[in-house]
């Protein structure tokens, strides 16, 4: 019976066998439910659900070949006849045999493998006979319940597309959204901005109305009085008159208000270029006194000089005299001998006269004349002697003094060489000898007044030092101090002892701007003649190559923190001859051993643990600094800890300088973890104090390092009053308000070293402002490697070097590579973003220009690379939303990219306009614009090209002068310099006082 039944089944072209497995569709199982009118339903519908549940869903196959079914039902209805008569069975009633076939059919949709098994098993308990076209109608309405499945998958499939690539359209409209989030937020700061401004314009067009409606009510209380008086009268209507024509110069007041905020900005500009004349007047007076020092050395010189050419004209003259003096007693010795012979020739020619007894009265008188000239010659050639000797001990003299004047004058020039060889030593030299001369101090080798006497020496570069050092090389530890220790006596500073706390230090530590400032501005003040020291963490993951004489101290420093002391480990080495000290913490949590330096989840505990131990290692090496400059939210901890801590304890001999780089990151974090370090938070969770201004369960250490320090700074003039305000301070703006008098923005400068065209050896051919064709060779090298068209020699370039942020104006510089080609320039971007949906834009962008021949995106960060693109663009794009400081400008015109900027923070206070005519000509260096929109931008890059083409002559004098603007640390360090030396001044007056 069976195999008759799945006879009868394969007759209608359905397969016995399992179907092949389909993967499922997730979320998409259309219920179906069996169609087709079916005789004598005898099951409720409880009875129905309830087998539903016993049998399991099943998933069919989606190709069901329905067309065989139809062809092959004839031959299914005769083979099914024939097999059921042959079976010899008895035939069971119509309605038994509905009753099993409804019951089976209202369970669920069924695969042809489960009907061929219900009609089996039904055949077996069957008794009787079934009947033939109920099995035939149960059978096609099987087959149209598959074909109804099927076409239903078929349906949800084509939905499930649509629905994915509905989901795709959305999460491409989500991140359109969030981009222009971003740039309204950004525009709603600028306008936020421009708000205040027209605020204060209205209260003083109101304070104007004021002031004229009270000279109005002046002028009508005395209308009584002048009714009276006639000729008044005639005044009063002159007045009136008067009145009118002040109406009319309020409206042309109010028309003139629009100007204000330029005549403002014209001004503060007009400020800060007399702070400029005043710095370059204060530094021309410096040299200018140098010049004289130099000039009275040369001419003390000179007359020395003179003194000693004229001593030597008369040494030689002296020589020639004695020279001549001494031929001359040799002549006459020779004629004295001459005339010894003839007298005693006489006297032979007398005695023989004698003896032959000839006397003669002639004889006698010749002998008498023969004896007076004896006596003559006798007498001159005594004389003659006399002279000799005389002659030869003035020429010996003379000798003796020539011999004393040149050991003087080698003596002199041997100290001369010395000192210019001393004065040319390297700072590694002198940076080494001092970090020696800590070691030994903290080793407890040396006093801390000999280490003082002996740091002093170094700061003046002494000779004796220097020799010192070389002459104790080969001996032991124990001789080399003893060596060391004979040069101490009194000395007097030259400058002031200056020591950095920061988180970073180029190159060796260097996340951003930060690790420049500490190293350039360190390198800076050291070639004026200060002592520069610099504290950092000593991270597992810092360029430990780059550190020269790297080596551990043999101490320990003890620090407090969370209720206890941990030891740290000092390392001492120099970084581009600054010496520095690295901090080892021996702290369970390992704070510095994490791989990275920032983003820890614990960053307020490690860098406070940091900032105490800094402090603890000055405290216990006795030094007393001038300055400490602290850095940043990192370090800005050193402030309260002090002067609420160490200040007690007797270190108190410096001034606190503290830098907030950027305001965007304040660090805040609960009170609570504020006393790890040691500081008390009930003391200092107060508004005056370190409480956040935007929760008063943190504290902010920025806040308190502004409250704690003497000197506050930033690193642009413009940007230190945009944080003044409520949209720029972050929340700070109120704190910052109260300390104006300490608070001060000062330029960054850029290390003209590493950033220099004519040494540069990333580069391929090095160029100078007077050379510039190494400029257009760098073109051409940076095209054929990015594979952009050489076609047009004068097609302007653009370059762009950037972190793709909010912040950076990333809508800005997306529009200005579009841009650049509907003005007919090329386009070289180079940069990566943190931010996924914004990486993901412009990696769209750079697949969609890959071999475009005028633009190429390059999303990543290349050092190397990043030189070449600024040596080969004719002009840069900086479109910042706001800009503390900003180097990429800077670094742009010292290769010669004429700077198309945004006017914000420090890009306002580096970058003038070529256009605006409020400034000095020899300012003018860039193009900007002020509002942060696409038209703005367009503007101003439309200004750029029309000059660089249509003015190729005054585009290169452009060029020349912005490769000759001074943007190194020097101005720099002067202001900090004279900020440094007037607070420690203020110090000293008050101690005195």
């Amino acid at each position: 019976m069976a195999s008759e039944a799945c006879s009868l089944v394969l007759g209608r072209g359905l397969s016995c066998t399992k179907p092949r497995a389909r993967p499922p569709i997730a979320r998409l199982r259309p219920s179906l439910r069996v169609s087709g009118k079916m005789r004598n339903r005898n099951l409720s519908s409880q009875q129905k659900r309830q087998q539903a549940k016993r049998v399991p869903s099943r998933q069919f196959p989606l190709n069901m070949d329905t067309q065989s079914h139809k062809n092959n039902n004839s031959e299914a209805q005769e083979s099914s006849v024939a097999g059921i008569s042959r079976s010899g069975e008895k035939t069971i009633s119509s309605d038994d045999a509905d009753s099993d076939i409804n019951r089976e059919m209202n369970v669920a949709v069924l695969t042809p493998e489960e009907t061929n098994i219900v009609i089996e098993n039904d055949v077996r308990q069957s008794h009787s006979s079934i009947r033939l076209e109920d099995l035939i109608s149960m059978i096609r309405n099987a087959e149209k319940n598959i074909l109804l499945l099927n076409q239903a998958r078929i349906h949800a499939l084509k939905e499930l597309d649509k629905i994915l690539s509905e989901k795709e359209a959305l999460q491409a409209e989500i991140n359109n959204l969030e981009m222009k989030l971003a740039e309204t937020d950004a525009r709603i700061k600028v306008a936020a901005q421009e708000k205040i401004n027209v605020e204060l314009l209205e209260r003083q067009l109101e304070k104007l109305k004021n002031e004229m409606s009270s000279k109005n009510s002046v002028k009508e209380g005395k209308h009584g009085i002048l009714d009276r008086e006639s000729p008044l009268v005639l005044e009063l209507n002159d007045l009136r008159k008067e009145n009118e024509f002040l109406k009319d110069d309020i409206q042309t007041l109010k028309l003139k208000l629009a100007d204000v905020s330029e005549t403002e900005e014209h001004v503060s500009l007009l400020g800060r270029e007399q702070s400029a004349l005043k710095a370059s007047f204060r530094e021309l007076q410096s040299q200018f006194a140098n010049a004289q020092d130099d000039v009275s050395k040369l001419d003390s010189l000179q007359c020395e000089c003179k003194g000693l050419s004229i001593k030597v004209e008369n040494l030689q003259a002296l020589f020639d005299n004695a020279r001549q003096k001494l031929d001359h007693p040799s002549l006459d010795l020779q004629q004295y001998h001459e005339l010894q012979k003839k007298v005693d020739k006489l006297e032979a020619s007398i005695t023989e006269t004698n003896m032959s007894k000839f006397p003669s009265e002639k004889f006698h008188r010749f002998d008498e004349i023969l004896q007076q000239k004896i006596d003559i010659l006798e007498k001159r050639l005594q004389e003659s002697d006399l002279e000799i000797h005389s002659q030869i001990e003035m020429f010996q003299e003379s000798v003796r003094e020539f011999h004393h004047t040149l050991t003087k004058l080698k003596e002199e020039s041997e100290k001369r060489s010395q000192k210019s060889s001393l004065e040319n030593m390297p700072w590694e030299f002198w940076s080494r000898l001092l970090l020696i001369i800590e070691g030994w101090l903290l080793e407890k080798k040396i006093s801390p007044n000999d280490a003082k006497l002996l740091r002093e020496m170094i700061w003046k570069k002494d000779a004796q030092i220097h020799d010192a050092f070389l002459a104790s090389r080969s001996k032991n530890e124990h001789e080399k101090v003893a060596t060391f220790l004979k040069l101490t006596y009194s000395r007097k500073s030259p400058g002031l002892h200056i020591i950095h706390i920061a988180a970073e230090m180029a190159p060796v530590a260097k996340v951003g701007g930060l690790g420049d400032v500490v190293s350039g501005l360190g390198k800076a003040l050291q070639r004026k003649g200060h002592l520069v020291e610099i504290i950092l963490p000593k991270y597992d993951c810092m360029e430990h190559d780059l550190i020269t004489d790297l080596k551990a101290l043999d101490v320990v420093v003890e620090s407090y923190f969370d209720g206890r002391t941990f030891k740290n480990k000092i390392w001492i080495g120099t970084i581009e001859g600054l010496p520095v000290y690295f901090i080892e913490p021996h702290h369970p949590a390992k704070f510095f051993w994490r791989g990275k330096y920032y983003g820890e989840h614990d960053d307020f505990k490690r860098f406070s643990f940091f900032s105490r131990a800094a402090l603890e290692l000055l405290y216990q090496a006795g030094k007393k600094p001038d300055i400490i400059h602290c850095h940043d939210w990192q370090t800005a901890f050193v402030a309260p800890l002090y002067w609420d801590i160490y200040a007690a304890k007797g270190f108190n001999s410096a001034r606190i300088c503290f830098t907030c780089h950027n305001f965007e990151y304040q660090g805040t974090a609960p009170a609570s973890e504020l006393a790890s370090c040691g500081l008390n938070v009930h003391h200092l969770n107060r508004p005056d104090r370190m409480q956040d201004n935007s929760a008063h369960d943190k504290v902010n250490p920025v806040k308190g390092a502004i409250v704690f320090s003497n000197i506050v700074t930033t690193v642009s003039p413009t940007y230190a009053q945009e944080v003044c305000t409520i949209e720029g301070g972050r929340g700070l703006h109120e704190t910052l308000k109260s300390s104006s008098k300490k608070f001060v923005g000062v330029l960054n400068g850029i290390d003209t070293d590493a950033w220099n065209p004519s040494t540069d050896n990333y580069i391929r051919v090095q160029y100078s402002a007077d050379d510039l064709q190494g400029k257009a060779e760098n073109k051409d090298a940076l095209r054929k490697l990015l594979k952009l068209s050489s076609s047009k020699v004068t097609q302007p370039l653009v370059g762009c070097i950037t972190r793709l942020v909010p912040q950076k104006g990333v809508h800005l510089i997306r529009h200005a590579i579009y841009r650049t080609l509907e003005l007919g320039g090329q386009f070289v971007l180079l940069g990566s973003s943190p931010v996924a949906h914004i990486q993901q834009e412009f990696e769209g962008i750079a697949n969609h220009f890959q071999s475009h021949s005028h633009v190429r995106l390059l999303l990543k960060y290349d050092d190397a690379l990043s030189h070449l693109i600024y040596a080969a663009s004719d002009m840069f794009i900086i479109p910042s939303m706001f800009e503390p400081c900003g180097l990429t400008q800077m670094i742009a015109m010292r290769y010669g990219s004429v700077p198309i900027v945004r006017k914000t923070g420090g890009l306002n206070d580096s970058v003038f306009d070529i256009d605006d005519n409020t400034v000095p000509v020899q300012y003018r260096n860039g193009f900007t614009f002020i509002t942060p929109n696409e038209q703005g931008l367009s503007n101003a890059m439309e200004r750029a090209f029309q000059y660089c083409i249509r003015s190729p002559e005054s585009w290169q004098q452009l060029v020349q002068r912005d490769m000759r603007l001074d943007f190194s640390w020097n101005s720099s360090a002067t202001q900090y310099e004279e900020l440094y030396e007037r607070s420690v001044a203020r110090a000293r007056a008050t101690t005195r006082v």
